[in-house]
């Protein structure tokens, strides 16, 4: 996999190369590029895809001590990655995390349409029982290290009330151990994790909010049809707040829609760029 070094420390990132329209995939907290595998894999005949793995639980190699990783550092640091790799009219995708709302407003110039799928917004920070509990971990000394040792093992992972709450499928442990390994074992990757969780507050996703109305280039809201822990109600009133929105729900999906409903999530993006076509494209 290749990597980039970036203000924060090094990352990696997945990159199907290719001429066509520029689709960055964005994953959620404690997730890598693995999350997007099937979207990606339908998509590469068409786009060049590019898959950042951002500093938020599933990363390789922990960022410097005094990285900014809260929710706008990690936004700031798509914007970087965004930057050095020289996208422009960039498709962005977002799930779980809240990532790109962060950018309207402040760092879009690179984002030519907008998908954001279920994921953090408005006043549903920290999202669920799930979130609520990393919240609260985070702000207890080991508390994150005693928290995860049930990612240990896939049936405690699997349970509604942990992980399997996210996804409608049956989660693979070697997903399991995948996405969650480098917590289990290193505790500079849990530092970053906990510096996100610490450093994130609600605000900041209303404050989000009130840049959206700005953003009139295409936006598409697709939401888990089935999501508990990102309420479709959510994704309706972010359709609400973007001019040029359409909202739609991904059939048996929950939170995870790449990985629960791959097959629709990637109809609704072509038809949405189809639909939203560039100067050049058509």
């Amino acid at each position: 996999m290749p990597e980039i070094e970036l203000s924060a420390g090094i990352i990696d990132y997945e990159d199907t190369g290719g001429d066509g329209p520029v689709v960055v995939l964005v994953h959620g907290l404690g997730f890598d590029a693995s999350v997007w595998s099937e979207v990606a894999s339908d998509l590469r005949r068409e786009f060049r895809v590019l898959i950042p793995v951002l500093p938020i639980g599933s990363h390789r190699r922990p960022m410097r001590p005094d990285a900014d990783l809260s929710a706008q550092g990690v936004a700031a640091l798509l914007a970087e990655f965004m930057d050095r790799m020289d996208l422009r009219e960039v498709t962005l995708v977002q799930n779980d995390t809240g990532t790109a709302q962060l950018l309207v407003g402040v760092r879009d110039e690179r984002i030519a349409r907008l998908v954001l799928t279920s994921c953090e917004a408005l006043d549903n920070y920290p999202p669920g029982f799930q979130g609520k509990a990393l919240h609260r971990a985070s702000r207890i000394p080991g508390g994150l290290f005693v928290l995860l040792q049930s990612f240990r093992f896939p049936a405690l992972a699997r349970m509604r009330t942990s992980l399997g709450g996210m996804a409608k499928r049956r989660l693979p442990k070697e997903l399991i151990a995948r996405w969650y390994g480098q917590l289990l074992t290193s505790r500079d990757i849990r530092r970053d994790l906990a510096k996100f969780l610490r450093s994130t507050e609600p605000e900041c996703y209303l404050r989000a909010a009130g840049n959206l109305p700005s953003f009139t280039r295409p936006a598409l809201i697709a939401w888990g049809a089935e999501d508990r822990m990102m309420p479709p109600d959510t994704g309706r009133r972010l359709a609400a707040l973007l001019p040029n929105a359409r909202y739609v729900e991904i059939p048996d999906a929950r939170t995870l829609v790449q990985f629960d409903n791959p097959a629709a999530l990637t109809a609704e993006l072509r038809r949405f760029v189809k639909e939203n076509p560039l100067p050049g494209e058509g």
